[in-house]
């Protein structure tokens, strides 16, 4: 830990000093009690819409903060960011709207709509390294070599008050929450809403979401290597190692840290869409997967869950509310074998519609599948309302002797 990270701390007086110096250039986001998802998860849920920033995701708050504490000759040497998307949007929009020049160093593998917008919001890009270690090892050399000012994307206290406005926002507006519940990746967000949290309303639980893949936070609060184990959804909290400063303000003030799945994660993306019609991205999405995953972690209070953002690729959007809807019963491919005759055919389309369901694609094949000669198999995605209404499709089929067998949706095939 380097000396300056060893000494410092974040108190209540510096997030509201950081409240006051971003004010004029960030928005203050809605918060509502959401009474469908209140239903849905047994929980008195009040979301937090840091989606809705300019950027679409909180990361501007400690971002600027940042900058604006610059000095004038600091200014003059630019600044430097290694991010793969939030934090990169946020350094870019608020360094070029203040006349700093940025660079932002990229893992290679980043997806070009990211790089992209970077370079819109007045960046300059440079993709340097396998992932965000690589990418911070080229950043720490430009920094030393053209003498920019590192910002590091959570790990610093001006970023970590500037994040903490995100409680004073949600306790002023709402004082009766009783949790808060919120996404943890370098854990910049939850260590200074914590620290909010703690100086203003003691009583107020907090609670940190990680991804079960990526527990480094977690893991560093219990002193113990993070076990990193694969690609996850939530790539916003993907982070390999927990800051310095950041764990231990989180060991101070954070009541607990749970982790959750990949499909959770997933459900809760298409609930946030479907329920409050945000797009959020998998990391803005872990508060709503946690009350997913754990129902009874705050069950009977009123929770705070911040939405931090809705940065999120729109084909890794769309094959999720795919998936979404194959999971809920909503979308389905049935395998038929039927005896390859004259108007089968149009008997089984039928028997499909008057069940109610609404044949999406039907594959008729009769010639590279294990069956009889005289048989053919289709394949048949229909969109249903539900398991149940699933399964009585397949009753009305079995009633008229076509065996019916349910397979994941793939389409295309032909």
């Amino acid at each position: 830990m380097s000396d300056d990270l060893s000494r410092a701390t974040v108190t209540v007086d510096d997030v509201r000093a950081a409240a006051e110096r971003i004010a004029d250039a960030v928005e203050h986001t809605p918060s509502a009690r959401s009474r469908t998802l209140s239903e849905v998860l047994g929980t008195d849920v009040v979301v937090k819409f840091e989606n809705l920033q300019f950027t679409a995701a909180f990361k501007e708050r400690g971002a600027l903060n940042k900058l604006l504490l610059l000095s004038e000759e600091e200014r003059a040497r630019g600044v430097i960011a290694m991010s793969a998307g939030n934090h990169a949007q946020a350094v870019a929009h608020h360094a070029t709207r203040l006349g700093i020049d940025a660079t932002i160093v990229m893992p290679a593998g980043t997806p070009f709509v990211k790089q992209h917008r970077t370079e819109v919001l007045g960046a300059r890009v440079v993709l340097r390294g396998d992932d965000l270690a690589g990418a911070k090892a080229e950043a720490d050399r430009i920094a030393a070599e053209e003498g920019r000012v590192f910002v590091h994307p959570y790990d610093d206290p001006a970023i970590v008050a500037g994040q903490g406005t995100v409680a004073l926002e949600l306790l002023e507006d709402h004082p009766e929450l009783e949790a808060l519940l919120v996404p943890v990746g370098g854990g910049g967000l939850i260590a200074g809403m914590a620290v909010v949290a703690k100086a203003l309303r003691p009583d107020v639980r907090v609670v940190g979401v990680q991804s079960e893949r990526w527990p480094s936070m977690l893991a560093a609060t219990a002193g113990e290597p993070a076990v990193i184990d694969g690609p996850t959804i939530a790539e916003g909290i993907a982070v390999p190692e927990a800051g310095q400063l950041t764990r231990r303000l989180v060991a101070e003030h954070v009541d607990e840290i749970v982790t959750v799945g990949e499909e959770a994660i997933e459900e809760a993306m298409n609930l946030l869409l479907e329920i409050e019609k945000v797009v959020v991205e998998g990391a803005g999405a872990a508060g709503i997967a946690a009350l997913l995953e754990h129902p009874m972690l705050l069950r009977d209070r009123t929770v705070g869950v911040v939405l931090t953002g809705g940065n999120v690729d729109p084909r890794l959007l769309a094959s999720v509310i795919m998936r979404g809807l194959v999971r809920s019963g909503r979308l389905v491919r049935l395998q038929i074998q039927i005896p390859d005759q004259p108007g089968v055919l149009g008997r089984v389309a039928s028997i499909v519609g008057q069940a109610g369901a609404n044949i999406v694609e039907i594959v008729h094949d009769r010639m590279f599948l294990d069956v009889p000669a005289r048989n053919a198999e289709l394949e048949v995605v229909m969109e249903t309302f539900d398991h149940e209404h699933v399964g009585r499709v397949v009753d009305a089929l079995a009633a008229a002797g076509y065996a019916a067998v349910i397979g994941d949706v793939t389409f295309g095939r032909h």
